[in-house]
């Protein structure tokens, strides 16, 4: 009996990818009518890069993705609160990547065309509801025409993202996501990478704060890459905001004049954010942990079952590594309710936790300390805050999120064929 997947981003393909390594049949269904590779960068952490690579991936990432060598976080007059190496030269048995997220969806979706064919992709069909009885369910979905055709399948993966359908009929009572005073706008420019040229960068505050790192690698001649660039400004929640929309393309001048003395010798914000092609505009929200994941034969992956602030680089990687342990629990226990159960058992918990980390600014909340004690103003963060005190805040952070080294390079395969 067949998967159904509801969401064709990146934890529907990746989820269509293992149902078709564990040869269990699987159709995708995705809302739009034709999948094209929108977003702008994120950051994929060796515990998914793993994944991907078990699904045979490794050469195409390495073809699409930086692989990121720095995570640096930066004081507001530009000296350093804390670099550490990422990815292999940290240790890591794989590689960290920044990337194009429109890319890397592009990538799982041609793979998934490639491994099981053209009919395993059904666009311009969006979730209206799901009906659980006995050893299937019945999920409803709306057609181009307007019109609802009814699948029937062993389970549904509720993979559509931050305004699931799946996610509302569980708890139809939850509201909007959560918006809790961050703004960010995002955008990508062309410029000469900075510090190792693999570096992940993030300036400024709790309160205020610019993010770049390169998302493609620097042209022979010119020495310019892509970079991708986040400014990000939090404000008083009562005033409101519009709803969730990545693509809200706004002028820059809406944000540059609180950047616009933002100028270092070795990174020029301003300039960065005025040659960017178009900005796009985002409140940054979340909802507040659930329950449950699982609902009968229908379970949540991604960003339905756990939308969380972008702060540790992780919404993606967790998406990957959530498809990745349901895929591992339906190849032990079958296609059904005790393989769903399974997985959510082994991840809600922790997952949980994680969402509320990010909601308390995940690795970057030692800004607030570092403003704490010294206004965010120093010359040496040493004698502000002890290494020892940041290397443990750090540790407890990866910890949590699934990434600590000796942990992820000694862990056995996710998924066993």
């Amino acid at each position: 009996m067949t998967v159904i997947v509801a969401g064709g981003g990146i934890a529907g393909m990746t989820m269509a990818l293992t149902c078709h390594e564990l040869a269990i049949p699987v159709v995708v269904h995705e809302s739009v009518d034709r999948l094209q590779p929108l977003g702008v960068g994120i950051n994929l952490q060796p515990n998914a890069v793993r994944e991907l690579f078990d699904l045979g991936l490794e050469k195409q990432l390495e073809e699409i993705g930086v692989p990121a060598k720095e995570w640096a976080l930066v004081g507001r007059n530009g000296n350093d609160v804390w670099a550490e190496p990422r990815g292999r030269d940290a240790g890591y048995l794989w590689p960290q990547y920044s990337i194009h997220r429109g890319r890397l969806q592009m990538l799982l979706y041609e793979e998934v065309l490639k491994r099981l064919g053209p009919s395993a992709v059904v666009t311009g069909s969006r979730l209206l509801g799901y009906h659980s009885g006995g050893d299937t369910i019945q999920a409803s979905f709306s057609t181009p025409t307007g019109n609802t055709k009814t699948v029937e399948g062993a389970v549904l993966i509720g993979a559509d993202g931050l305004h699931s359908a799946a996610r509302k009929q569980m708890y139809p009572n939850e509201g909007p996501p959560v918006w809790g005073g961050p703004v960010m706008w995002r955008g990508t420019s062309e410029g000469v990478p900075i510090r190792t040229g693999a570096s992940f960068v993030l300036v400024g505050t709790l309160d205020q704060r610019f993010v770049c790192y390169p998302i493609s690698r620097p042209d022979p001649l010119t020495g310019f890459a892509t970079i991708n660039w986040i400014a990000e400004i939090t404000y008083d929640t009562s005033q409101g905001w519009g709803d969730s929309d990545w693509n809200r393309q706004v002028p820059t001048e809406k944000f540059l004049a609180a950047f616009q003395d933002w100028a270092f010798d070795w990174l020029d914000i301003p300039q960065l954010i005025s040659s960017a092609a178009a900005v796009y505009e985002y409140p940054m929200v979340d909802r507040d942990p659930v329950d449950s994941w699982v609902d009968g034969r229908c379970a949540l992956i991604g960003d339905a079952a756990h939308v969380m602030y972008p702060v540790g680089s992780n919404g993606a990687s967790q998406a990957i590594v959530d498809a990745r342990v349901l895929g591992a629990a339906i190849g032990k226990l079958g296609v059904g309710v005790t393989a769903l159960k399974a997985y959510e058992n082994s991840m809600l918990d922790d997952v949980n936790q994680l969402v509320l980390r990010n909601r308390g600014a995940g690795p970057i909340g030692i800004l607030g300390l570092v403003e704490e004690r010294c206004g965010g103003v120093f010359q040496n963060i040493e004698d502000v805050i002890p290494r020892e005190e940041i290397e443990e805040y750090m540790a407890g952070y990866k910890a949590a999120a699934g990434f600590a080294i000796e942990t992820l390079n000694n862990s056995p395969k996710t998924v066993s064929v």
